[in-house]
């Protein structure tokens, strides 16, 4: 059973390969946003992970964000999912995601997650190949 409030907070410290220029996001180096969305979702991955069954995974479906304050190299950042809701079915997984350096917020929003069968799906992505 999926618990609504657990959370999973992740940290890295900003570096040049992580900046919107790095990412061609942007052209300065700051912090850049696809790495931002990336941690929140890796939050949120780890979180639901110690919930779901041997070959069970998860994917991301919706990602819903803000990149509110720049973050220069060498700075700490820090990324957290919360479990705010599951579907009825339990198939589908709703977190609230937010991101902070050490001198404040800089992102927040909302993530959905589904839980998938690994080798199924798998299977129908490389399934495209042979058409």
């Amino acid at each position: 059973m999926i618990l609504i409030g657990t959370k999973c907070r992740l940290e890295q410290t900003v570096t040049e390969e992580l900046t919107a220029a790095a990412a061609g996001s942007g052209a300065l180096a700051v912090f850049g946003t696809p790495f931002m969305a990336a941690m929140m979702e890796n939050a949120a991955l780890t979180c639901l992970q110690s919930f779901l069954e041997e070959g069970q995974g998860s994917v991301g479906t919706r990602l819903d964000i803000t990149h509110d304050s720049p973050t220069p190299v060498g700075m700490k950042v820090f990324a957290e999912a919360e479990i705010t809701g599951v579907s009825e079915n339990g198939r589908m997984v709703d977190f609230q995601v937010s991101a902070w350096d050490e001198r404040g917020p800089i992102g927040k929003g909302a993530h959905t997650r589904a839980i998938i069968r690994n080798e199924k799906f798998l299977a129908k992505c490389n399934a495209k190949l042979d058409c």
